[in-house]
């Protein structure tokens, strides 16, 4: 691993490709669910959650943020924690209602979030590398 790898500012990665991957995620999980008789309501649950997130995502990229907006900056922060939380306390209220149905849910969501991160991740590391 090079020295300064997590050090050396990049542009911020672009929304298109993880949002695309997570959405394959979610939409070939549905045979799965299907064929394997889970929860078809706790993988409509995961969709829904996923989509929310991914319009969250979108509406506050079009806002302003950086030095010159601490303000819009801060508010998108807690945004995003805000995301993060309400989606664990509803797949944990649905988990403890639907032990099934819940386990779909959160499944199906993790491996759709995870793939997203990673994509993004992967494009943050593979830009190029600004001064």
């Amino acid at each position: 691993m090079r020295a300064g790898v997590f050090s050396t500012p990049r542009p911020v990665p672009g929304r298109r490709a993880p949002a695309i991957a997570s959405a394959l995620v979610v939409l070939a999980a549905l045979p799965v669910v299907l064929v394997g008789g889970f929860s078809v309501v706790g993988w409509g649950i995961a969709a829904v959650l996923w989509a929310a997130g991914e319009a969250l995502s979108w509406w506050l990229g079009r806002v302003p943020t950086g030095a010159d907006h601490l303000k819009q900056s801060g508010a998108v922060a807690l945004a995003m924690a805000f995301r993060g939380i309400g989606v664990m306390v509803v797949l944990l209220a649905i988990t403890v209602a639907n032990r099934g149905m819940g386990v779909v849910a959160v499944i199906v969501y993790a491996l759709a979030y995870t793939l997203s991160l990673a994509v993004a991740l992967l494009e943050y590391f593979m830009g190029e590398a600004g001064s």
